[in-house]
């Protein structure tokens, strides 16, 4: 009997085909591909994203920054014109986000600086027309009713200059005003009446606000600056309380100081969108004023010790949880905080 044979195709397909294992071990190896894949994706994404917010931060600290040294360039370096800047002999009028002393004489945190200087750059008068000089000041905003609330804030004031009528009146916030010399202070114009009130003041309400304050960063929630001497000290009153008998800066102006050191903390609009405004005024208060050293120890020569606290603020509300009003501070808006600080040279005064 002659044994039949199989068609070729068919023994040929036979010896083709998968078994059920290698086709489940297949399907295994194809998940694994596209569980890598993505979860790299996924890393990608991430990491852009932090990059991303890093940017929005770091451009918004060179702007700030650019824009205070072009002001602290143009300030009037004179010891016969006055400027509004912390010392040891000045409280802060007004709330100021918690504060009443920048140098940190009284007990507990006192959060944001202030300063007003004037200035040969253009400000605005009421009507929109430029001046040839100004009143520039910084500050945080500290009402909390307001949009600019726990934002930094520049006003760019027009003033006259000295030698024409100062017989406006004081109580209008919009009256224009010549540039002073001493012994009429900012301050003293200021308390006055509503004329200046808001470069010296900080209230935690808007009854007050002045309409030539602009929001200028609007990530910076802390603000904060400190002095370099000629002597090479770091101190948080514009001379050497410890060998100068000056009680105020009066008649020596700046002329003690080589540079301002300033510090912000910036958080970039995704992340601030995440923060209650309450726990981002914790977060501040916890970021101390900067405090004039004592002793020679490295730890407290004050470079850097501004930054370092700050710094180790934020690790704390990432790392640890830290909470806030009730609620934990999101880790990854902490996380996308950043701390900045620019020696600007006052070398000219």
């Amino acid at each position: 009997m002659m044994k039949e044979q199989l068609p070729a195709a068919a023994a040929h397909s036979t010896q083709r085909a998968f078994t059920l294992v290698e086709l489940l071990i297949s399907v295994v190896v194809v998940t694994v591909i596209i569980f890598m894949v993505a979860q790299l994706m996924s890393n990608a994404t991430t990491l852009t994203r932090a990059s991303s917010k890093h940017i929005d931060t770091d451009t918004q600290a060179r702007v700030v920054f650019d824009r205070i040294a072009l002001d602290f360039t143009q300030m009037l370096k004179r010891t016969d014109v006055d400027c509004f800047v912390k010392q040891a002999s000045v409280n802060y009028p007004g709330h100021s986000a918690g504060h009443g002393k920048g140098n940190h004489a009284t007990s507990g945190q006192q959060l944001n600086d202030q300063i007003a200087v004037f200035s040969q750059g253009p400000g605005y008068y009421p009507s929109g027309a430029q001046s040839p000089v100004s009143l520039v000041a910084y500050r945080v905003n500290a009402s909390p009713s307001l949009p600019s609330y726990l934002r930094l804030e520049r006003m760019g004031k027009g003033l006259l200059w000295n030698g024409v009528s100062n017989l406006t009146n004081l109580n209008n916030p919009n009256t224009v005003y010549p540039i002073v010399f001493l012994p009429q202070t900012i301050i003293g114009i200021a308390n006055a009446g509503k004329m200046w009130s808001d470069a010296v003041n900080n209230p935690s309400n808007a009854t007050s606000e002045d309409s030539s304050y602009e929001t200028i960063g609007p990530g910076v929630f802390r603000f904060e600056y400190y002095y370099l001497l000629k002597d090479g000290s770091l101190t948080d009153t514009p001379w050497n309380i410890s060998t100068d008998p000056h009680t105020s800066i009066t008649g020596i102006g700046l002329t003690k100081v080589q540079a301002i050191a300033v510090s912000i903390a910036v958080i970039d609009p995704a992340s601030r969108s995440l923060v209650p405004v309450s726990s981002l005024f914790d977060l501040a208060s916890d970021m101390e004023d900067f405090q004039t050293p004592h002793g020679h120890s490295p730890v407290n020569n004050g470079t850097g010790v501004v930054e370092a606290q700050w710094n180790q603020a934020v690790t704390d509300a990432i790392s640890a949880g830290q909470t806030y009003e009730g609620s934990p501070f999101p880790a990854a808006a902490a996380s996308a905080i950043r701390i900045y600080t620019r020696y600007f040279d006052l070398r000219t005064y």
